[in-house]
């Protein structure tokens, strides 16, 4: 008997050894898991404050490009532009 309580004793130590060390793997792969995850997130958070800042950038110089495109107003007091004269049609030739 004294010899079966050294075996189930032995294999005892066996199991706890080896969920151990799977323990150890398995908050090894946490850390791991959980470090790239971190990772991912700060570039995402990277990625998304770049396209946030160029999308600025664009609406700026979109807003620039269609100030410079429009014309100036016209100075207060100033005469209007005059209409354009209206094309007079070519003299007939073929009166005689």
């Amino acid at each position: 008997m004294t010899k079966s309580v050294l075996i189930a004793a032995a294999l005892a130590l066996a199991l706890v050894g080896c969920s151990d060390s799977n323990k150890a793997a398995a908050d090894k792969a946490a850390a791991d898991a959980k470090a790239a995850a971190e990772k991912a997130a700060t570039a995402t958070k990277e990625a998304a404050d770049k396209a946030a800042q160029a999308t600025k950038e664009a609406a700026d110089k979109a807003s620039d490009a269609m100030k410079s495109a429009m014309p100036a107003p016209a100075a207060p007091g100033a005469a209007p532009a005059p209409a354009p004269e209206p094309a007079t049609p070519p003299a007939d030739s073929t009166k005689k």
